[in-house]
């Protein structure tokens, strides 16, 4: 997470939007639904927890679709662009660009598509009954998938550890908030097993199944004393790869 990413690092910027709604448009309900039914066939489910049967699944998509790839889309938008579009608004470009991206439409067929619904909003959408389909999305809503796997290596650190993060090479994806860079904490958790994450941030150091920890830090140690409450905490989960040791 970096630049407009994660707001927690950020000052200045205007009053905090409260609306509570989770769709505060119908159209964004349908943009959710993409996305979910996009997850639901990802190629990756082959080989993540609980399994789930994606070679035999009548679809002719065939790509990997996850939490990361929703995020890597836009992380790489222009940090303007990024705060004048509505939060599925977001989500929608990064989809489309995917798709055409992919190869499975071309921009051309798009934009034809985008004229026709703007011009005629009442136009029925394509509708193909697919049950298999239905029901793994079902299946993949109750479930989901986890990164989880067994541990493969020991924890090197150990709860009530002080601990350094990291400051690795910036990339176009990563994990680690920046407001945490060079920052001291202490290990309130090592959870057990090893945890991997969606894709490979390369320099970045998240790769292979690794432990993670839950870390905590002092909030004047991050903001200073003069713009934090006193006795304020703040927890981190952490891929091992982002913490070191105090020297």
């Amino acid at each position: 997470m970096k630049l407009q990413h994660h707001l927690g690092g950020l000052e200045n910027l205007g009053p905090v939007n409260l609306d509570t709604r989770v769709f505060a448009q119908p159209w964004e309900q349908r943009i959710f639904g993409i996305h979910t039914a996009m997850m639901a066939e990802s190629a990756h489910l082959e080989s993540a927890l609980p399994g789930y049967a994606i070679k035999t699944l009548p679809t002719t998509f065939r790509s990997d679709w996850t939490w990361a790839s929703l995020r890597t889309g836009a992380e790489g938008m222009q940090p303007f662009e990024y705060f004048k579009f509505r939060y599925y608004e977001k989500w929608l470009g990064g989809i489309s660009q995917f798709f055409i991206d992919a190869g499975y439409l071309t921009a051309q067929e798009l934009a034809e598509k985008t004229a026709l619904y703007r011009s005629q909003p009442d136009s029925p959408l394509p509708h193909r009954p697919n049950t298999p389909l239905d029901a793994q999305i079902d299946a993949y809503l109750q479930q989901g998938d986890s990164p989880r796997h067994p541990s493969r290596q020991a924890a090197r650190f150990k709860a009530g550890q002080r601990v350094r993060v990291a400051d690795p090479e910036a990339v176009d994806h990563t994990r680690l908030p920046g407001y945490l860079r060079n920052k001291t904490g202490t290990v309130d958790l090592a959870y057990p097993d090893s945890y991997a994450y969606f894709v490979s941030t390369g320099v970045d150091g998240i790769g292979e199944p690794m432990p993670v920890y839950r870390i905590a830090f002092a909030a004047a140690d991050i903001w200073g004393a003069g713009k934090s409450e006193a006795n304020t905490m703040i927890y981190a989960d952490l891929f091992e790869a982002y913490v070191a040791a105090v020297a």
